[in-house]
C-alpha cells in the first residue's frame, strides 16, 4: 500500500497573507475570552461551539473574497477533519459508558476506599499524588477527580497542616498524570486521533516522557511532605466509612481492571478493550451492587427483578446516575453522566473539527506555520516549537481541545515532511497542551479547578510539578534523542 504523500512544508508567506490568517484566530480568542468571561466553566455547553462556527464563517468568507478559494474544498475539509475523529466520537460514548459501570459496580469506589486508608502525615502530599493519579487513570477525568477526591484530600491536607496550596498542586499534579495516559481519557483519546495514532501506541509512546516527569513531582513531594510538621486527625475515616456503608467494597472487584490491564498488554483495540470492560463491570454491577442498581432501575420502571436490574444497568451505561452515601463529597465521587456526558465534548470537538478543516482548506493554517519553519529544521526544534506552541494557545484560545487540535493541524504536515514519526507529535502535543491547561486563570481548566478548590490559580501553581516539568522534559527528552524513530528508519526495517 503506497503511503500518501504530505503536503509540501509550509514556507514563508507574504506579510498580507499572515496577517489576513489570523484574523479568525484574533476572532476566536475574542470572543472565547468573552464567552468564558461571561459562562465560565459552562461555556464548554454551547457558546464556545458558536464561537467556533462563527470564527469558521469569518475563515471561509475571507478566504473565498480574498484568496479565491472555492466552496468545494472547505466542504471537503470539514468532511476529510470530522471522518479522522469518527472512531473518537465512538471511544468517547465507551468512555462515558464505562465511566458509569465502573463507579456502580464498585470498582472506583474500592480504590477510593483502599486508597484514603493509607494516607500517612509524613507522606501525605505524596499519597495525595498518587491517589489522584489512579482515580483519573481510572475514570480518564482530571476534572471529576479534583472535583471528588480532590476535595476530599483538600480537607484532610488542612486537618494535617499542610497548605491549600501544596495539597492543591499534589492533587492536580496526580490528576492530570493520570488523565494523559488513562486510554478513558478524551483528550488522550483526541491527541492519538488527529495525529492520525493508534490509542495505546500514543501512550506507551507517552510514557518516555511522563514517567520521568511523575518520578522527579513524587520524589519533590515525598521531600516536602517529610520535611513538614505532622498535623491533627484525619477525615478519611468519613470518606471510608460512607463508601463502606453504601457499597459492598470487596477485592474481588478487581478481576475487572486486571482483565482490562490485560486486554490493553495484549493490544486489544480500544473500541474493543471499553467494550468489554464496560460488559464485565456491568456483571460486576449486578452481582455485587444489585440493591444499587435496582434502585436506579426502580425510579424508571416497575416489575420483575430482572425487568428493573436490566433497567438500572442501561441508565447507568447511557444516563446521568448518582447515589445518596450521605457525604456529599463522596456522592459527587460516585455520580457519573454516562453517554449522555459526553455529548457536549463531542459537540466540541465536531466544532473544532469544522474550523480546523477551514483553516486547513483556506491555506491560513499554512500559512501561520511558515512563521515557525525556521524553528523547526532539527529534532529538538520541532519538538520545542510545538510545545510552545500548545502552551500558549492554552492561554490564547483558554481551552485544552482546541489547544490539541490547533497545534496538531499546524504541525502535522512538517512532522511528516521532516520525516518524524506522527507519535513524537501527538506525545509533544500531550505534553503541553493537555498538562499546562490548569495553568492559565483565564482557561476554562484554571478557573474550574481554582473555583472547585478555592484556591487562585496562580497560588497552586508553583506546586504543580507535573505540570510544570512535563513540557520541559519533552523537549530534553527530544533534544538527547532517546528512543526517538524516524519514519525513514521504520521503512528500512520493513
Amino acid at each position: 500500500m503506497t503511503e500518501p504523500t504530505p503536503s509540501p512544508l509550509p514556507t514563508r508567506k507574504p506579510a498580507r497573507d499572515i496577517w489576513i490568517s489570523l484574523i479568525p484566530i484574533l476572532t476566536l480568542v475574542a470572543l472565547l475570552s468573552l464567552s468564558i468571561s461571561i459562562f465560565g466553566s459552562d461555556a464548554i455547553l454551547g457558546a464556545s461551539q458558536v464561537v467556533l462556527l462563527f470564527s469558521a464563517g469569518i475563515c471561509i468568507w475571507l478566504s473565498m473574497w480574498l484568496f479565491k478559494t472555492p466552496w468545494k474544498a472547505f466542504e471537503d475539509a470539514i468532511k476529510s477533519n470530522i471522518g479522522d475523529v469518527t472512531t473518537a466520537i465512538v471511544i468517547l460514548f465507551l468512555i462515558g459508558a464505562i465511566s458509569g459501570t465502573w463507579t456502580m459496580s464498585g470498582i472506583v469506589p474500592m480504590f477510593v476506599y483502599y486508597g484514603v486508608q493509607i494516607i500517612s502525615p509524613r507522606f501525605f502530599l505524596l499519597t495525595a499524588c498518587v491517589i489522584c493519579a489512579i482515580v483519573s487513570l481510572l475514570i480518564g477525568s482530571s476534572w471529576t477527580t479534583i472535583a471528588t477526591i480532590g476535595i476530599a484530600l483538600l480537607g484532610i491536607g488542612r486537618a494535617e497542616g499542610f497548605s491549600d496550596a501544596m495539597t492543591a498542586g499534589a492533587i492536580i499534579s496526580g490528576a492530570y498524570f493520570g488523565d494523559k495516559i488513562s486510554p478513558l481519557s478524551d483528550t488522550t483519546v483526541l491527541a492519538s486521533s488527529i495525529s492520525g495514532v493508534p490509542l495505546f501506541t500514543h501512550i506507551r509512546n507517552m510514557m518516555k516522557t511522563t514517567v520521568p516527569s511523575i518520578t522527579i513531582t513524587l520524589v519533590i513531594f515525598t521531600i516536602l511532605g517529610l520535611f513538614h510538621a505532622q498535623g491533627s486527625a484525619s477525615l478519611s475515616q468519613e470518606y471510608t466509612l460512607a463508601l463502606g456503608n453504601t457499597f459492598r467494597i470487596t477485592p474481588w472487584l478487581l478481576i475487572v481492571p486486571v482483565l482490562t490491564g490485560i486486554m490493553i498488554a495484549r493490544k486489544m483495540p480500544a473500541l474493543i478493550v471499553l467494550g468489554l470492560s464496560t460488559l464485565l463491570a456491568a456483571g460486576a454491577a449486578i452481582l455485587f451492587q444489585p440493591d444499587i442498581i435496582h434502585g436506579i432501575g426502580a425510579k424508571i420502571v416497575e416489575g420483575s427483578r430482572a425487568k428493573v436490574l436490566f433497567t438500572g444497568i442501561i441508565e447507568t451505561i447511557y444516563n446521568s446516575v448518582s447515589v445518596d452515601t450521605g457525604h456529599a463529597e463522596v456522592n459527587a465521587l460516585v455520580a457519573s453522566r454516562g453517554m449522555t456526558g459526553m455529548l457536549n465534548t463531542v459537540y466540541l470537538i465536531i466544532c473544532a473539527m469544522v474550523f480546523g478543516g477551514c483553516m486547513k482548506a483556506s491555506g491560513m493554517l499554512c500559512h501561520l506555520a511558515g512563521l515557525l519553519t525556521p524553528l523547526s529544521r532539527t529534532r529538538g526544534g520541532i519538538v520545542s516549537s510545538t510545545v510552545v506552541t500548545g502552551t500558549l494557545l492554552n492561554g490564547i484560545v483558554s481551552d485544552q481541545y482546541l489547544s490539541i487540535i490547533l497545534t496538531t493541524n499546524i504541525f502535522k504536515d512538517t512532522y511528516a515532511q521532516r520525516g518524524h514519526e506522527a507519535k513524537l507529535l501527538s506525545r509533544s502535543v500531550e505534553d503541553s497542551a493537555t498538562v499546562t491547561s490548569p495553568l492559565f486563570p483565564w482557561s476554562s481548566c484554571g478557573m474550574t479547578q481554582a473555583t472547585i478548590l478555592s484556591v487562585p490559580t496562580l497560588v497552586y501553581l508553583p506546586f504543580c510539578f507535573f505540570n510544570l516539568i512535563s513540557p520541559l522534559m519533552s523537549i530534553l527528552v527530544a533534544l538527547v534523542g532517546h528512543k526517538v524513530s524516524r519514519m525513514e528508519k521504520i521503512a528500512e526495517k520493513a
